[in-house]
C-alpha cells in the first residue's frame, strides 16, 4: 500500500466509525485495568457480564484484595485463563496499593510493572482512562493492518510501530478503536466481507486476489 493509499484507507476508516469507542465497561482506570486484563482471549461481551457482577462489591483495589484468589477465580471462570489471570489481578492490585498509593499509574512504563499487563494493556489504560496517544494492537488491528497493508508485521509491536509511522500521532488511539471495528464488521478473521467493504481498493490482500 503507497502513502497516498493509506492516507485513504484511514480517512476511510475515519468516516466509517467516527464514533468507535472501547466496548469493555468500566468507570474508574482500576476497572478498566482490571477489564483487560480478563479479556485476553476472551470476548469483551463475556468480561462485561462478568465485571458486572464482580464490580457490583468489588470495584476498588482495596475491596479487590479482599477476595481469595479461588473466590476471584468463581467471579471470573468464564473468561478463561482464570487460575493466571485472578493471579495477576491480585498481584497487580497488591502493587497498586503498596506501590502505587492505590491509584493505576498513568504512564506506560509504570503500568508495565503490574503484574499481566504487557505493552497491549499498557497501551489500552493509557489511552482510554488517561487519554494517552497509544495504539494497542489486538487480534483485529494485527489482522486488518497487515490485511489492507498499513502496517505489515509479524508480531504486534511490529506492527504497532508501523502503524505509529504511518498515523498522525493525535489520531492513535482513535485508529486503534477504527481498526478493531472493522475487523468485527466486516474484515472478518475466516470470512472477511470484501466484496461490501469500501477500503478494498487499497487494499493489499484485496489486490492479490
Amino acid at each position: 500500500m503507497k502513502k497516498t493509499e493509506k492516507e485513504k484507507a484511514l480517512a476511510e476508516l475515519e468516516r466509517l466509525y467516527p464514533d468507535a469507542k472501547p466496548a469493555l465497561r468500566y468507570t474508574t482506570p482500576y476497572e478498566l485495568l482490571v477489564a483487560v486484563i480478563l479479556s485476553a482471549q476472551c470476548t469483551d461481551e463475556r468480561v462485561n457480564l462478568v465485571t458486572e457482577k464482580l464490580f457490583q462489591n468489588h470495584s476498588t483495589p482495596k475491596q479487590m484484595l479482599s477476595l481469595t484468589q479461588r473466590e476471584l477465580e468463581q467471579y471470573i471462570f468464564s473468561c478463561g485463563f482464570y487460575r493466571m489471570k485472578a493471579e495477576h489481578i491480585l498481584s497487580a492490585t497488591k502493587d497498586i496499593l503498596e506501590k502505587y498509593d492505590g491509584q493505576v499509574p498513568n504512564t506506560i512504563e509504570k503500568l508495565m510493572t503490574l503484574a499481566g499487563v504487557g505493552k497491549k494493556t499498557a497501551n489500552v489504560v493509557y489511552s482510554v482512562a488517561f487519554g494517552g496517544d497509544a495504539i494497542a494492537v489486538d487480534t483485529h488491528v494485527f489482522r486488518v493492518s497487515n490485511r489492507l497493508g498499513l502496517a505489515k508485521g509479524n508480531t504486534p509491536l511490529a506492527v504497532e510501530e508501523g502503524l505509529c509511522k504511518v498515523i498522525p500521532k493525535e489520531n492513535w488511539s482513535k485508529a486503534h478503536h477504527w481498526l478493531i471495528y472493522h475487523g468485527r464488521r466486516v474484515c472478518h478473521s475466516q470470512r472477511p466481507n470484501c466484496k461490501e467493504c469500501t477500503l478494498n481498493e487499497w487494499c493489499d490482500a484485496y489486490k492479490k486476489k
